[in-house]
């Protein structure tokens, strides 16, 4: 049987993963403690802000949702999705922390816009520092109101009580026991706390801060996880969609006669799109092809070569990003100056699982299962595109396989869901690996120059730093500079031939390849190790102790560059932790390869919730930005995406593996991002080890064999 055509029951449960019909959440939420809590009070707290006026959003007053059935078990409701980070076993770790029960104890529902907390998307790192603030609160809360109702029960002080296990008990009598589960009654209660609920404190930790097996570890290696296109409604056809051949294309005719006279085959034509219908994906692929279409040329002359100087001649003069000091000063200070250019061509997602969506309309209704990083997103997107109020949509998003920022727009499931309500029957849309590169949108292309200078103590004094294309994220730097000046130039809309967007901490990748090579460049040319040159630039004292706490882990001994070992430093910081990567390559001078030996990460990411999940964060981190610094590149011309499957574009492969290492920096900073900021130093870990291995400067990614021959025969004997 065709795993794809596995029948899904919307109310199936998938372990510690529930997902429930609206009617059963009502049962269950009629019979215990619903807590819905108010966030007056708690923004001032820089992690919640982004919760506060969310367009479309929850009720101002509401941020996020606990239930305490009268089992005892908890439920948690939470707007973010599961794409492979963890969160649904971290997100959990929170939850019983606060409320002192077994984790056991914890399931959790995620991404379903009927019964979830609105939740903007997610991205940008943010589930654990932002949502897992918020969580922990309402966890808080519900434990003290549990507290309260105990109190009021027995007639004595709060005080007086202690919870474990989800137990209430008395201090002063150990005969005085109650469950959470029994405090509920079957009732459902709504309260109100007053004041803050306490939080508590690292050292009162048992659950956060331990290794815990992930909960979809089992169901994906064995299978049994379900992803959107494993959902088969009744009568579900396959759509297949007409596409333009370049970027720009407009359609001319178009002709449907012969497919539509084939056999189970329905054409529909909502608007701009035009679908092939059938039963069978591949069928309708076969009847896609009988499709007669006349497209115009595509305006775009660009290519892969050309496009570096289109973004410095198209950009707009930009904004200074951070500045500081004055760059005439620095410039008279400066006993060596360096100017260099950089560059970084576009890259892909390519997540594991293309873009895939279902879409059924039922009374009114439409309910689409999505592989989407925003489901509240989506949902917003299909009632306006089809004229339906916000509530008759609902979005359930399944596992996702992969989406690293590529996921957010949802294309897929608005025309899932368009297509469904004009053909009247569920539909079933999965992008092919073709569709994926072409329609995907791309980690922008990027220039960035550098003039630096050094004064006569080895002190950076001078920094001049401009990027186009790529934005801000990652540009600033973190070192000490008295006379500096970061600007941002272009903007992304109209620069660039195709959609950009984000990308796994989108263009802090160029921007920390860029960086950190010049470091490495000026340290060279000092005559320094290039570890101790940047201690000796950092006043920063938490970059200082990762870069310290790197060194002494991968064994570092100090030694100017090149050094003909092979090492290589890159520092970063993203998304609110500190990271320092360290690696050891060697390098073919007769051919141009690379094989990356040893990669060393480490990371203070504040309190660490799940260490075995940060590591593997840390671990894929590595693993993916081989791919963009080494392979990973867009080629395309006159608007056509050139690169349309995995015969030309290359991934890391398991035979690239180099030995990985992680150190977690000990942190009592609350919890910062884990699954972006390890990969944003790979370009310039390995351009700089390369550098120390054989002397070649490589200032432009991926560095590919062709490109590090050219750079070594620019490099002097």
């Amino acid at each position: 049987m065709n795993p794809c055509d596995v029948n899904f029951d919307a109310s199936e449960d998938w372990g510690f993963v529930k997902t429930l019909d609206r009617r059963e959440f009502l049962r269950l939420t009629g019979t215990g403690l619903l807590v819905t809590w108010v966030v007056d009070g708690l923004f001032g707290r820089p992690e919640l802000a982004a919760f506060q006026g969310r367009p479309g959003g929850p009720p101002a007053d509401v941020n996020a949702y606990l239930h305490i059935g009268a089992d005892g078990r908890v439920t948690c409701l939470v707007g973010k999705i599961e794409m492979g980070q963890g969160v649904m076993t971290s997100l959990p770790q929170l939850v019983a922390e606060e409320l002192n029960v077994p984790l056991s104890a914890i399931d959790i529902v995620l991404g379903d816009t009927d019964l979830c907390p609105y939740d903007a998307v997610t991205g940008g790192s943010l589930s654990i520092r932002q949502f897992g603030a918020a969580l922990r609160a309402a966890a808080a809360e519900a434990k003290a109101v549990l507290m309260q109702m105990a109190a009021e029960r027995w007639q004595v002080p709060v005080a007086d009580l202690t919870v474990e296990g989800g137990v209430v008990m008395r201090t002063s009598d150990g005969t005085k026991r109650i469950t959470y589960g029994e405090l509920t009654e079957g009732k459902r209660i709504e309260r109100r706390l007053e004041g803050r609920p306490t939080l508590e404190s690292p050292s009162q930790f048992t659950i956060i801060g331990k290794t815990t097996p992930r909960r979809d570890a089992f169901d994906k290696v064995t299978g049994r996880a379900k992803y959107a296109g494993d959902i088969v409604p009744p009568q579900a056809l396959h759509a297949r969609i007409l596409r333009p051949p370049t970027h720009g294309a407009i359609l001319q005719t178009v002709d449907t006669s012969a497919a539509e006279k084939a056999a189970g085959v329905r054409v529909v034509r909502d608007r701009d799109i035009i679908a092939v219908l059938h039963a069978h994906r591949d069928e309708a692929g076969k009847a896609l092809a009988l499709v007669k279409a006349a497209w115009s040329s595509s305006p775009n002359t660009l290519t892969h070569d050309s496009i570096f100087d289109h973004l410095v001649k198209t950009s707009s003069p930009g904004n200074a990003a951070g500045q500081g000091g004055d760059l005439a000063a620095g410039t008279a200070l400066a006993t060596q100056t360096f100017d260099e250019t950089y560059r970084k061509g576009y890259v892909a997602h390519a997540p594991m699982e293309t873009h895939t969506a279902v879409a059924s309309v039922e009374n009114g209704k439409v309910t689409i299962w999505a592989s989407t990083q925003s489901p509240f997103g989506l949902k917003t997107q299909v009632a306006s595109a089809l004229g339906l109020p916000p509530e008759n949509v609902r979005v359930i998003t399944p596992y996702v396989g992969g989406g690293f920022g590529g996921k957010m727009m949802s294309t897929q499931g608005v025309e899932a869901a368009r297509l469904a309500m004009a053909a009247g029957v569920p539909v079933r849309v999965t992008w092919s690996r073709e569709e994926e590169f072409f329609l995907d949108v791309f980690d922008p292309a990027a220039v960035i120059t550098i003039r630096s200078g050094l004064d006569a103590n080895r002190k950076i004094v001078l920094w001049d730093y401009a990027v186009f294309g790529a934005g801000s994220r990652g540009a600033t730097h973190f070192y000490a500079i008295p006379h500096h000046r970061t600007q941002v130039r272009g903007n992304a809309q109209g620069l660039h031939p195709f959609g950009t967007g984000p990308w796994r901490a989108p263009g802090a990748n160029a921007n920390a390849f860029a960086r950190e090579s010049q470091i490495d460049i000026m340290a060279a040319k000092a005559g320094m190790d290039p570890v101790e040159f940047r201690l000796l630039n950092l006043s920063d004292a938490r970059m200082r102790r990762v870069l310290e706490s790197a060194a002494k882990a991968f064994g570092w001994s100090p030694k100017p560059g090149p050094s003909g070992r092979g090492f290589g430093v890159a520092l970063g910081t993203d998304a609110g932790a500190y990271c320092a990567n360290m690696a050891e390559v060697r390098v073919d001078k007769t051919t141009g390869k690379i094989t990356v030996v040893r990669l060393l990460a480490a990371q203070d990411m504040g309190i660490v919730v799940n260490p075995e999940g940060a590591i593997q964060q840390m671990e894929g981190c590595m693993t993916m930005g081989m791919g963009y610094a080494l392979a990973e590149d867009i080629h395309f011309r006159n608007g056509d995406i050139l690169d349309t499957n995995f015969d030309t574009y290359q991934l890391p492969r398991f035979s690239w593996l180099p030995k990985l290492e992680t150190v977690l920096v000990d942190s009592d900073l609350q919890p910062q991002g884990g699954g972006e900021p390890g990969i944003v130093q790979m370009g310039g870990v390995l351009a700089n080890a390369v550098f120390d291995a054989c002397g070649a400067r490589v200032t432009k990614l991926p560095m590919t064999p062709e490109v590090v021959l050219a750079s070594l025969r620019q490099t002097p004997v």
